[in-house]
């Protein structure tokens, strides 16, 4: 069995690996890349530099994992992964690792390339890991299950996995709040929230909240530095779509050149689209949304900062549930 402490230098070396963006490494991006058109490379760098600073540093790894007790009794524990953004599922094979159970993964096929890179990485350089981490199409016979994916695949999930502890997590997203004080460089920060792995993460910001007689002007003009992502095909598509739509049914729109600006009382936007709502009372509105098991995260004066939102640390879990704690008591 492997010790905490040994999963503390592992951990750290895959991080210093990730950093150092050696030509093997670089190589794996590009085929996850071919293999899934919505990985595109600075994202994907995106997503592994924020694992490998954030979560694979030795001090923060100690001080995150001297909070849960170490497992005397290892389980097998059944990791069902999504793959909407690059490396989505690290955090729950981390989380596996450091409370001391065994893993059975189940990638997506739309995020395998990567995941199973850094594991074989750790097995390398540590032959133990073969026994720790394997990849398997079906999860038979875990004692614990972890399972991602959509309200649709969650029902399935709970219709397999109800029976033994388990953490099935749904669609999610984020919003943010805005009271028109908001800076240039703030809004700026905020289209990262928005743009950043083209709205497809749970940590994504498909919704704003202002004030009634709210100026988009501003917040128009900061999205142009995104303008860019007009010129990626696959997000392309979407824009002229659902533009197309809008302009079919009358409904009225605001466009930076690369996003749509849309009233609607739903949260979830799709690709290329960024819903508002008007508010009246802050008060009534941060009840609400705390309240709304559909969100995330929020970003704002009064919550997070802006543009931090696809910054996770160690113990920002998904859906609000504790998943170091839920391993650990098992």
């Amino acid at each position: 069995m492997i010790t905490r402490t040994q999963y503390f230098d592992l951990l750290t070396r895959l991080g210093d690996y990730i950093n150092e963006n050696g030509q093997e490494w670089q190589d794996t991006k590009l085929r996850a890349a071919d293999a899934n058109p919505w990985f595109d490379a600075a994202h994907v760098d995106r997503a592994a530099s924020a694992i490998a600073n954030r979560f694979l540093k030795r001090d923060l790894l100690e001080a995150w994992a001297a909070k849960y007790p170490e497992t005397k009794t290892p389980k097998l524990i059944g990791i069902v992964m999504a793959g909407n953004i690059p490396l989505v599922g690290f955090h729950d094979l981390l989380c596996g690792l450091m409370s001391g159970h065994r893993l059975m993964i189940r990638t997506s096929s739309k995020d395998e390339i990567l995941i199973k890179h850094l594991a074989a990485k750790l097995t390398l350089w540590s032959p133990a890991m073969a026994s720790q981490v394997t990849f398997s199409d079906r999860l038979n016979g875990c004692d614990a299950y972890i399972a991602t994916g959509s309200n649709n695949t969650a029902r399935y999930f709970e219709q397999y996995f109800g029976k033994w502890p388990h953490i099935i997590r749904r669609n999610r997203t984020s919003v943010a709040v805005l009271d028109g004080s908001e800076t240039t460089e703030e809004l700026v920060a905020l289209s990262d929230d928005v743009y950043m792995y083209f709205g497809l993460g749970c940590r994504n910001v498909t919704q704003i909240y202002v004030p009634r007689a709210y100026n988009f002007e501003p917040l128009l003009r900061a999205f142009h530095c995104k303008n860019d992502y007009a010129n990626l095909h696959k997000y392309k598509n979407n824009y002229d779509y659902h533009l197309a739509i809008y302009l079919l049914n009358r409904v009225p729109y605001m466009s930076s050149e690369s996003l749509l600006v849309v009233e609607n009382d739903l949260p979830f936007s799709a690709v290329s689209v960024l819903h508002y709502k008007y508010y009246d009372d802050v008060l009534a509105l941060r009840k609400q949304l705390t309240a709304n098991n559909d969100i995330q995260a929020i970003a704002g004066h009064d919550y997070l900062p802006f543009g931090s939102l696809q910054q996770p640390a160690l113990n920002d879990y998904a859906d609000g549930v504790d998943t170091m704690k839920f391993l650990t008591d098992l």
